[in-house]
């Protein structure tokens, strides 16, 4: 194996120095990721003190955050009903994320012990759905399989995670990327996709050369 090339703290300093960043694109940067992350009250005294235009309407941020804590409360239906009243093709031209949301309402009746009505929304919304779209079926399954069990803590991961509040969140994550596309914006924060540039590349330098990594504080508490 080749010996790495050190690079000293000063000689990375002033490499970094070189690279030039004007405030207005770290405005830019910081206005997006407020925007996607749904940071409104933050987003809308940031866009104040820097002078930027808003890349979307402010109360389209509260809205999407309505619907994230919908989702994450089990409120499938409230959070359906959100969406549409924000843009209602949406789900008219996304199969797979209604489906999704479907899925989630049946997760909320399993786990609230409605059986009965677990059994009926599976056989009258999800079974047809499966049917048109045969790559639904595992997921439809795997939910189904719940009953099977007396317990979460004795069914399988794949399938106990069903019931977790990452299911929630990841749902909510699916309709939050949904609706940001439909407002052409972007599903992740720029500023996020380059801190995860930053890591690949600081990975791949490391393989040739020692050098200061850059180090990660905690982020700020959403407002």
């Amino acid at each position: 194996m080749p010996q790495k090339v050190p690079i000293r703290k000063e000689e990375w300093e002033r490499r970094l120095h070189e690279v030039q960043v004007t405030k207005n694109d770290l405005n830019r940067l910081i206005m997006d990721y407020l925007v996607i992350e749904g940071y409104k009250v933050s987003a809308e005294e940031f866009s104040q003190e820097a002078g930027l235009t808003p890349p979307v309407d402010f109360e389209s941020i509260e809205g999407r955050m309505n619907i994230r804590e919908a989702l994450q409360r089990g409120d499938v239906e409230d959070a359906i009903t959100r969406v549409n009243d924000l843009n209602p093709e949406i789900l008219d031209t996304n199969p797979a994320l209604y489906f999704r949301l479907q899925q989630q309402k049946l997760i909320e009746y399993i786990r609230q012990g409605r059986i009965a009505e677990a059994l009926q929304f599976a056989q009258e919304e999800l079974a047809p759905r499966g049917q048109e779209n045969p790559e639904f079926l595992p997921e439809l399954e795997n939910t189904m399989a719940l009953l099977a069990f007396e317990s979460s803590k004795s069914a399988p991961e794949s399938i106990s995670s069903l019931l977790s509040p990452n299911q929630r969140m990841k749902t909510a994550g699916e309709v939050n990327a949904a609706i940001l596309e439909s407002f052409s914006q972007g599903k992740e924060s720029k500023l996020v996709a380059l801190l995860k540039l930053l890591c690949w590349g600081e990975s791949m330098l490391e393989e040739r050369a020692d050098f200061p990594k850059v180090e990660f504080g905690e982020g700020p508490s959403r407002r």
